[in-house]
Order: structure tokens, then sequence, then C-alpha cells
């Protein structure tokens, strides 16, 4: 197959880059400054785009089979307005981007990944969240919402659309983990604020795994909760890095101290979402580390 990632430069990313590579696929990876792309596999190649049309690569999905939107900026900054804006328009502009080359493609790709985020709920506390709950209110789910619907031309097409909800995805080399970890290794991790909000968490394994099933299965469209089916509290997550790295975890960091040090941004670490993956689970997906305690280990040793 030839597969077009969008974001591929990102931890998912280069994850589902190495896992196709090495089954044979053809990938390319689009990118605003495609020759910082450095150490692909043999089979992927970078492009250029600018994130917000199909100049120079939309050439390249007439016959491809499928494409992965990941593109966005990062949102593990503090958020002034500018930056605020820019987190939206990135996704935005990157969901009409792919539209934009698959309107114009005469032998169109047969799925679009499309990317959301467990943010998508906003703050829920202990409740249960499946793909049918209903959107949040805050600044997160209302862009998760513009992002889902980026590419919603596409059903229209007849392309075929899986969104996946994603948690906080595990890997040593990026994402949130490393940032979690260094106060643990310290000697001064503890939980954030009350340590009760949920903390919806996948292996970085399972997340490429669970987007390469949903390109291949026929019958998979709409909405994904792509989190493990065991989530856990803030709490015990930081417990479970402090019994793998063998550290305490008796150091709380005070809510009031995340709000003063990351403002708005706080609520990623202070507020969580319970999310259950459940139609992955009913329509027949095996994740590999379904407990916390066992991916840390696979992670971090």
């Amino acid at each position: 197959m030839r597969i077009i990632i969008t974001g591929g430069s990102g931890l998912i990313g280069r994850g589902l880059v190495d896992s196709l590579t090495q089954d044979g696929h053809e990938v390319i990876v689009l990118s605003r400054t495609p020759d910082s792309v450095k150490n692909l596999p043999k089979g992927a190649c970078a492009e250029k785009w600018d994130g917000k049309s199909a100049q120079d690569w939309g050439k390249f999905v007439n016959g491809a089979d499928a494409i992965v939107n990941l593109a966005g900026t990062t949102i593990s900054e503090r958020w002034s307005e500018d930056r605020k804006r820019e987190i939206r328009e990135s996704r935005v502009n990157a969901g009409k981007a792919i539209v934009e080359a698959v309107k114009a493609a005469e032998k169109k790709p047969r799925v679009v990944v499309q990317s959301s985020a467990v943010g998508y709920y906003g703050p829920r506390g202990a409740e249960e969240i499946t793909e049918d709950s209903s959107a949040g209110s805050d600044f997160l789910a209302s862009v998760c919402q513009d992002w889902e619907a980026s590419t919603a031309e596409l059903d229209a097409m007849g392309i075929r659309r899986p969104i996946i909800r994603t948690g906080v995805v595990l890997d040593k080399n990026g994402g949130a983990l490393p940032k979690m970890v260094l106060p643990v290794k310290m000697f001064v991790g503890g939980p954030l604020g009350s340590g009760q909000q949920y903390f919806p968490w996948i292996h970085l394994h399972d997340e490429v795994v669970a987007i390469r099933w949903l390109i291949d299965n026929s019958s998979a469209h709409g909405v994904y909760n792509l989190s493990a089916p065991q989530p856990v509290t803030n709490k015990e997550f930081t417990h479970a890095i402090g019994k793998v790295l063998g550290r305490p975890t008796f150091m709380p960091v005070p809510a009031f101290a995340m709000k003063t040090l990351f403002g708005e941004m706080a609520t990623l670490l202070l507020d969580g979402q319970r999310e259950m993956p459940m139609r992955l689970v009913k329509e027949g997906f095996k994740f590999k580390f379904t407990n916390a305690e066992a991916a840390l280990r696979d992670v971090l040793k």
C-alpha cells in the first residue's frame, strides 16, 4: 500500500512509519520542513507541504491507499491567545488541505484516518466515557470538534473515515511520559493536584497497531477511543512509575501551583477522562498492554 501521513515526524507518526515500512508498505511523510525529517526507514520519504493546501503534495494522493491525518501543533506549551489560535488553525487547515487533495484525485484513497483526542469529552471526573459520550465545552473540546469536522466532507465522497480520540501515548522518547518520569527519578515525584483525576493512557505499540487495524478493517468507520481498557487515576499512574523505577512518590504537587505555572494549560494535568475503548474491544481488537504498570515496565526498562 501507499500511505500518506501528515504529522508523520511526531511520536505517533514515527512509530507508524516504522511499523508500516517494516511490512513493505510505501509511506510518504508530509512536513513543512522535509529536510529536517531525518533517519526515515527504507520505503519512506518526506515531501513538503504548507499545512493548509494541496499545493506540491496533492499529486501523491492520486492512487494512494490511505491517508493518516495526525497534523497539529503541540498543546504542551503555555496557552497564550496566539498559541490557542495556532493549535486550532494547524488542525483545521490540515484537514481542509486533505479534503482539497482528495477532491482533486482521480483515484481516491479508500480510507482517511482522522486524528482527534480524549480532550473532545472535556473534564468528566470519574464518569465512564465511551464513543457515545457527549462533547465537552472547554477549549480543548472545541478544538477537537473542529479538528474532526475539518475532514467531514469526505463522508459525502464515500471515503471511509475512522476518527481516533487518543489518550496519552506512552513512550520513553517523547510525549508526556518523560516529563512525568523526571521528577520521580529525582525523588520529588508525586500526584498532581488531588491525584483522583483519571489518566487515559495507551502504549505506543497499541496506538500504532490500532491505527493499522482501522486502516485494514473495511467495516471500521466513525469514532474510536484509543486508550487502554484499564484507565487509572493520576495517583495510581504516578505510583506505578515510582514502583517501576524504585523511587518514592510521596510529594504531591498542589493544584494552585500547577495553575500558577501553566495557566489554562494546567487542565491537561489536573483534569482527566475515564475513557474506555468500547468499540475497539467490541469489534475484536486485542490490546497488548492493558495494565499501566506492565506498560511502564516495557517502556522504561
